[in-house]
């Protein structure tokens, strides 16, 4: 009897031993990564193949493996549909073994595989989506916010220009969850900070025509015009500010709440000239961020905007992370990210929250005038950089049940 049972013992911590060994290392024999963008839609400079190439570069400046296993990129395009996007990801995980889903450009995208990476216990990071909601009120273990958020565009950018008496504001959002939150956001930003909203409008994504809203915003008389959707969206709309002349009358200063570099590349700098942003980086920034943007544009032949680095910063950040956990696991990789700081290029000291947010400074800048550009994508001139404390949703505000211990 006493054998038995010091054998049944034996048994049980040779078993415990073995379970213990097969949760670490790497599942499947390999690291799986998916690139799940717009690669034909209104977003497909935004993100698009220029994800697809900052995240090969993270792979490739990794060394191409990880704790002795191979890392591999797969790509799809989510033809910014909900469904389209939420089936492929299931196939990823279910049939792929898929370990994380990144770039994940578009709100109602992100939020969907952010939900089902939980599910599958799997890992999202998201860089292209800009809905707070991602680490706010539908926050994820399994979710990391990398780039930027509603909260730091309205913030950051808003109550920068109430400090300079822009005190009235219209603004133009698409009419989608990014646009609607920006919208709310933004007149909430305002009204605390002793503005007005005087107007606003919503157009539908991929609008043809922006005429009629961009006329309904100059009539407004509001000292500041708030554009809050993006891509192509973005960059049509302030061709048909130019059109009516309204950056040029002095009277109103139009505000990108969501712009990148490649949208003021899009639509010229004699268009885009005087437009105030919020950018969590700039490529001409520092001799670090010329050096990587230098290496991205010999393949890409333009300049990375701030997805296409977050993208690169995420997907090293979190192959850091597998390294140092010593297994793809992603509870174990998802408490490793939280631990280590992100230092890089893209962010100095910058540190994933409870909520999955990577908070991290940002920077306030105008597009340069056709006179100030000396060289190409010379477009950005940097007003003031805006610390992590302005741009982040704090603990005390936030409706994530994660962030409850960061309150105590």
């Amino acid at each position: 009897m006493t054998f038995k049972l010091k054998h049944t013992a034996i048994i049980g911590i040779l078993g415990a031993v073995c379970a213990s060994t097969q949760a670490q290392g790497i599942s499947d024999g390999v690291v799986k990564i998916g690139v799940l963008t717009d690669l034909s839609g209104t977003y497909s400079e935004f993100a698009g193949q220029g994800a697809v190439t900052a995240v090969k570069m993270a792979v490739q400046d990794f060394g191409g493996t990880v704790l002795g296993k191979p890392i591999e990129v797969v790509v799809a395009d989510h033809l910014n549909k909900t469904d389209v996007a939420a089936t492929k990801a299931r196939e990823w995980f279910d049939t792929q073994k898929v370990d994380v889903i990144v770039d994940l450009t578009n709100s109602s995208v992100a939020l969907a595989i952010s939900k089902l990476a939980k599910d599958k216990q799997r890992i999202a990071i998201v860089a292209g989506a800009m809905t707070e909601k991602l680490t706010n009120e539908e926050c994820s273990t399994n979710t990391v916010h990398h780039v930027a958020d509603s909260y730091a565009f309205a913030n950051g950018t808003a109550r920068a220009l109430l400090d300079q008496g822009g005190n009235s504001w219209y603004i133009l959002a698409a009419d989608y969850a990014f646009g609607t939150l920006m919208l709310d956001r933004i007149t909430a930003t305002v009204n605390a900070g002793g503005g007005k909203i005087v107007g606003s409008a919503k157009h539908p994504l991929a609008a043809s025509d922006f005429s009629s809203f961009m006329l309904q915003a100059q009539s407004s008389g509001a000292k500041v015009i708030g554009l809050a959707n993006a891509g192509g969206d973005m960059v049509n709309a302030m061709k048909s500010a130019q059109e009516f002349g309204i950056a040029r009358g002095g009277k109103q200063t139009i505000v990108g709440l969501a712009t990148t570099i490649t949208d003021i590349h899009g639509m010229g700098l004699g268009t885009a000239q005087g437009l105030i942003l919020t950018t969590p980086f700039y490529w001409d920034l520092n001799p670090e961020t010329r050096q990587w943007s230098k290496r991205y544009f010999d393949k890409m032949h333009k300049m990375p905007n701030m997805v296409q680095a977050g993208d690169y910063s995420s997907v090293t950040h979190y192959l850091k992370a597998v390294q140092a956990a010593g297994t793809d696991d992603a509870k174990t990789v998802m408490a490793k990210m939280r631990e280590l700081p992100v230092n890089d290029f893209f962010a100095k000291n910058g540190r994933i929250r409870e909520d999955g947010r990577m908070v991290h400074d940002m920077y306030l800048a105008r597009v340069k005038t056709l006179g100030e550009s000396k060289y190409p994508w010379d477009y950005y001139k940097i007003i003031k950089t805006l610390p992590a404390s302005t741009v982040t949703i704090p603990a005390t505000e936030s409706r994530c049940p994660l962030l409850k211990k960061e309150r105590a």
